[in-house]
């Protein structure tokens, strides 16, 4: 087992992160600020569901296949983001888990 001498050479000691919102002033703040982007963010999908619905209706009893192909697209893609949206807590959580587990030296 190696003993590591404090010295000019030893390798800096970093203390372990701990995130904490509650100990920043305005944390409140930033979550409310947070909440509110992403319910904006939700309308702006919801949106661009219902528009890319419509042009792709449109495109396709039009025989207009290419406006029904970017219709079909429009509403994948603001699908998608309100699904990303949605899983961002989520998504961010696991990656921070993951990131914690291997600060701890697991292999």
């Amino acid at each position: 087992m190696p003993v590591l001498i404090p010295g000019p050479f030893s390798p800096p000691v970093i203390s372990p992160l701990a995130p904490d919102p509650e100990r920043l002033p305005g944390a409140d703040v930033l979550k409310s600020l947070t909440n509110g982007i992403a319910a904006w963010a939700l309308i702006a999908a919801l949106i661009g569901v219902v528009i890319g619905a419509v042009i792709w209706a449109f495109g396709h009893y039009g025989q207009n296949y290419h406006q029904a192909y970017n219709g079909r697209k429009g509403l994948l893609v603001s699908g998608a983001a309100a699904l990303i949206i949605g899983a961002a807590p989520a998504i961010i959580n696991f990656f921070n888990s993951l990131g914690m587990g291997m600060s701890k030296g697991h292999p």
